[in-house]
């Protein structure tokens, strides 16, 4: 079972809303989800028009759920710190492999 953390609408046409779900790829859109970790209001001004569970997203990147390509803007934008940690192991994952080639070419 993989798991996305992505967005899922709520609430009526020309004034959406959208809650951050943690959720099996394979469920649809707007259906089943595992866990709430934030909410987003486009139509609400400044910074008040969203919450993420910074701690919550960390917890789940780390247990090998997936961002899509909107929840990692939103959470770019909302909770910096989450998409900076993920960077860095990415980037720490890709050292240790160049690593791991190297000494088995040599």
């Amino acid at each position: 079972m993989s798991l996305k953390i992505r967005l899922r609408q709520q609430g009526r046409r020309n004034s959406l809303k959208y809650r951050l779900v943690l959720a099996d790829s394979r469920s649809p859109r707007d259906g089943k989800y595992v866990e709430t970790l934030g909410h987003y209001d486009p139509a609400m001004d400044g910074d008040a028009n969203a919450h993420v569970h910074a701690d919550r997203i960390s917890f789940w990147l780390d247990n090998g759920a997936e961002l899509t390509q909107k929840a990692e803007a939103l959470v770019k934008r909302f909770a910096p710190e989450v998409i900076a940690e993920l960077k860095k192991r990415q980037q720490e994952k890709r050292v240790k492999l160049a690593q791991k080639r190297r000494a088995n070419k040599g």
